[in-house]
């Protein structure tokens, strides 16, 4: 049974949440401000499978855990809040979100998301390697090195460029690549996969200057390419 921490002030929705989840199949821990969640996160063993986190929380607000939580821990994020600025979504995804969902929401839709990160998150231990230049990936590990240094991304991260790395060379288009590295469609002006994108490109390049780059296409997509030389 797959466990999912839930941070956010808001005792009432929690419980809501809580008993929907619940009766589908989840484990459910509460948290009701950010650092009883980074203390979950530091204490339960196992450890949950997938945080929901509210940004807007007394004391420590949701960001700040966020960015102290990347640290250590790469478990999926999903980041809610009851501001519908898409700066808000742009600031949580570079620090590491991988999705965002702004407040009100249906519980349904939530539940959807969950189950897409975490079908995502599974890998089938018989993938075999995906090599690109210096760059490697191993599905069943979701693991991924650039010569000997291992990449510290987030699902969503290594889902995007398994996604580019399966198609070296070839443009894949925004919504596939939200539909593979996010697990569900594209949204109208959704920036999501453009900031993932941004910070992969940030942690390839400062792991080697032989990774390969991500390039992109206006109007279409990005492409995974290979450094002249390599």
């Amino acid at each position: 049974m797959r466990t999912i921490l839930i941070a956010d002030d808001d005792q009432e929705l929690c419980a809501l949440l809580a008993d929907y989840l619940q009766r589908e199949g989840f484990t459910v821990r509460l948290a009701h401000d950010a650092d009883t969640a980074l203390a979950h996160l530091a204490r339960d063993r196992p450890p949950p499978d997938l945080l929901i986190l509210d940004v807007m929380m007394p004391g420590k607000d949701g960001l700040t855990a966020l960015r102290e939580l990347r640290r250590q821990h790469h478990l999926p994020v999903i980041v809610l809040s009851a501001r519908g600025d898409p700066a808000d979504r742009v600031v949580g995804l570079e620090l590491g979100a991988d999705d965002y969902l702004p407040k009100p929401f249906l519980p349904r839709e939530l539940l959807a998301r969950v189950r897409a990160l975490l079908r995502r998150g599974a890998g089938a231990s018989g993938d075999e390697a995906v090599t690109v230049g210096a760059l490697r990936l191993q599905p069943g590990e979701r693991r991924a090195w650039v010569g000997d240094t291992e990449l510290r991304l987030t699902g969503a991260e290594y889902s995007l460029l398994l996604a580019l790395a399966r198609q070296a060379g070839n443009v894949v288009n925004k919504a596939a690549l939200t539909e593979e590295g996010l697990g569900r469609a594209i949204e109208p002006f959704d920036r999501s996969v453009d900031v993932h994108v941004s910070r992969l490109r940030r942690k390839l390049s400062t792991a080697s200057p032989h990774a390969p780059g991500i390039e992109s296409v206006r109007g279409s997509g990005y492409l995974l390419t290979r450094p002249a030389g390599a």
